[in-house]
């Protein structure tokens, strides 16, 4: 009997998807998909395309293909369920629309403007990307799936569905190996896992050449070897959380296939695994929030793939991994998110293990420490959300969808983040263009971290930290937790030889402290007045209400209208110092004010004068009574 091309029970295996266990997890998307079928598909027009290279849009028409490849999912889904001609017809009609979608790149990548001058697609040059990768692998799960009754209902469609997967995905991908995303002049990131996964799931399913589906599959296991290479060996990911998901944890997915296919991870590449199957939940803070840095959000939008970490986590014996994909699982929405794609949605529901898992709470790590990526996270009170969580970034600005952020500070109050990091803003062609560095959200100013006598930190792998050191204990006591590391070769400032920034937290005293402390050479040209756009100023990224008067900082953030009881976070510092103001920014980026809401207030403390040397500080501390309901 001839193994199917993909691990997942196709249409034929009535046991399987007639279960319980399955037709109630699908309850939701059954009734969804039976409201939609009759109803106009979403449109991908060619003016939606355009608008990308006309005025930098990209969410209108990517909007439409996510919304079309939900939908496709869903009806899929539903004809798993009960295969009957109604159902299938909605995902043949599916299926015919992508097909005859002129293009599957995605207008953001498509080189089609630069090497033709155009606006649409050219259809003789595919451009194998994101966007394409992911119709393959959706059209190949589909045939892989419903194969039987395709046959059954529309003869000629998985024809087609391998006619133009050929042309578009699998034949670029061998014939041209000069794909920056393979690491050609470019440094391999996530893009690499992401499009390779999505390949060898086509080619697996859809390659009818032995010698091909051979070849293609070798180059794909070479290609996440690499990926997996080009992790530190701490199993930090500089792009942050939300990206781990898009990076190793696609990865692991493409690890996933290769076991499938006969092809087991290098001993190196294994390490890497162990190591980064950690990194989720070591940047944990409580709740569905996380340490965001880069163009991650704080705030996941979507529902990851869970059962990927339980798995490997169960595999490489990381516990504390297993436990806290465990505590995603009963989450509500934690089942799967159509937006992610079909392939997540099938392997998490024919996971048995990850449907077995028993009931865990998250561990809440009391402390983390990446030192090549330069992320440290500590926590007052390990194993439990209560209290205070301090994350500290070092790094370099010229990171993979980098902000300029050496030094900055997130602090949260009983596991939601009080001071902040922005995040991720909704893409648009300036987003990785010369001008991304204009965008407030990932200038330094918005950034906690300090502006040096008028001048910014600047982009460049050059403008570092230094000397990023993580202790735990010594005075005041014996459970204090310090990150210092010298912001110093991060600013263009002529003269400034170290700017040291210690933060501390004392789970005994319930406070973090940010200290910093400079020193100019001597030589340094004098300092601008304090009144004048030369000032050195601190920065504090603020979400929710705040309050300001001399010399303190009140801040209640209640996400989603939260408990009233909610804990205040104070920040105080010296008034004499420095003049304090509050900058309001309303947010009219939709993926901002989703993690957010209507805005964020930044608290600027300015000096009153300017001195070669000297030290500042800020203290926060919580006020209030602890919510019940925090872990």
């Amino acid at each position: 009997m001839t193994a199917a091309p993909l691990p997942a029970p196709d249409v034929t295996d009535r046991s399987f998807w007639a279960s319980d266990r399955v037709v109630e997890a699908l309850v939701p998307t059954e009734a969804t998909a039976d409201a939609e079928r009759g109803t106009p598909w979403p449109q991908t027009l060619a003016s939606q395309y355009a608008r990308f290279f006309r005025d930098g849009d990209r969410s209108v028409y990517e909007a439409k293909v996510a919304a079309r490849h939900a939908r496709l999912t869903r009806a899929t889904l539903a004809a798993l369920l009960d295969p009957h001609a109604d159902r299938v017809d909605e995902v043949v009609d599916g299926v015919l629309l992508l097909c005859e979608q002129s293009s599957w790149c995605w207008a953001a990548h498509d080189d089609t403007y630069t090497r033709f001058g155009r606006v649409t697609p050219t259809v003789t040059e595919p451009h194998l990307d994101l966007g394409a990768g992911e119709v393959a692998a959706q059209l190949a799960w589909i045939d892989h799936l419903l194969g039987p009754v395709l046959d059954e209902r529309a003869p000629g469609v998985r024809w087609r569905i391998r006619l133009e997967t050929q042309a578009r995905v699998l034949r670029p991908f061998t014939e041209r190996r000069d794909w920056w995303w393979l690491g050609v002049d470019h440094p391999i990131m996530n893009w690499s896992p992401w499009i390779q996964g999505n390949v060898l799931a086509a080619n697996l399913a859809l390659e009818e050449d032995p010698d091909r589906r051979r070849a293609v599959t070798a180059l794909v296991a070479a290609g996440i070897t690499a990926y997996w290479a080009s992790l530190p060996a701490d199993g930090g990911v500089d792009e942050g959380y939300s990206y781990w998901w898009q990076g190793a944890a696609r990865a692991l997915e493409a690890q996933d296939l290769l076991r499938y296919a006969g092809i087991e991870p290098e001993p190196a590449a294994l390490e890497r695994i162990h190591a980064t199957i950690a990194f989720p939940h070591s940047m944990h803070l409580g709740g569905d929030w996380y340490v965001n840095v880069a163009d991650s959000v704080a705030r996941p939008l979507a529902t990851w793939p869970w059962n990927v970490v339980y798995a490997w986590a169960l595999r490489v014996g990381d516990g504390a991994a297993a436990r806290h994909a465990a505590a995603r699982r009963g989450l509500p929405g934690g089942l799967f998110d159509e937006r992610a794609s079909l392939a997540r949605a099938v392997r998490m529901l024919s996971d048995a293990a990850w449907a077995e898992a028993p009931t865990a709470a998250s561990p809440l790590v009391g402390r983390a420490h990446f030192p090549a990526t330069g992320v440290a996270v500590a926590r007052s009170t390990p194993g439990s959300a209560r209290g205070l969580a301090v994350s500290v970034k070092g790094g370099h600005n010229d990171e993979n969808h980098n902000h300029v952020d050496v030094g900055s500070v997130v602090v949260a109050l009983d596991g939601v983040p009080v001071v902040v990091d922005a995040g991720k803003p909704t893409y648009r062609a300036g987003t990785f263009g010369p001008d991304r560095y204009d965008l407030w959200m990932v200038r330094g100013d918005w950034h906690n971290v300090p502006r040096i006598r008028g001048v910014e930190q600047a982009p460049g792998e050059q403008f570092r930290a230094r000397g990023f050191d993580v202790s735990d204990g010594g005075a005041p006591g014996p459970r204090v937790w310090r990150a210092r590391l010298d912001l110093g070769a991060a600013y263009p400032v002529d003269g400034l030889v170290r700017w040291w920034r210690e933060t501390t937290l004392d789970p005994d005293a319930d406070t973090v402290t940010v200290e910093d402390s400079w020193r100019f050479s001597d030589a340094a040209p004098p300092a601008s007045s304090a009144s004048a756009a030369g000032a050195t100023a601190w920065h504090w990224l603020l979400a929710g209400d705040v309050a300001l008067s001399p010399g303190r900082a009140q801040v209640r953030f209640t996400p989603d209208g939260g408990p009233a009881r909610a804990r205040v976070l104070s920040l105080t510092w010296d008034p004499d110092a420095v003049d304090a103001e509050l900058d309001v920014r309303e947010l009219d980026d939709p993926e901002l004010s989703a993690v957010w809401g209507e805005r964020l207030t930044r608290l600027r403390l300015t000096a009153r004068t300017e001195a070669p040397s000297g030290t500042f500080r800020v203290t926060m501390r919580p006020t209030g009574s602890v919510p019940q309901e925090v872990a």
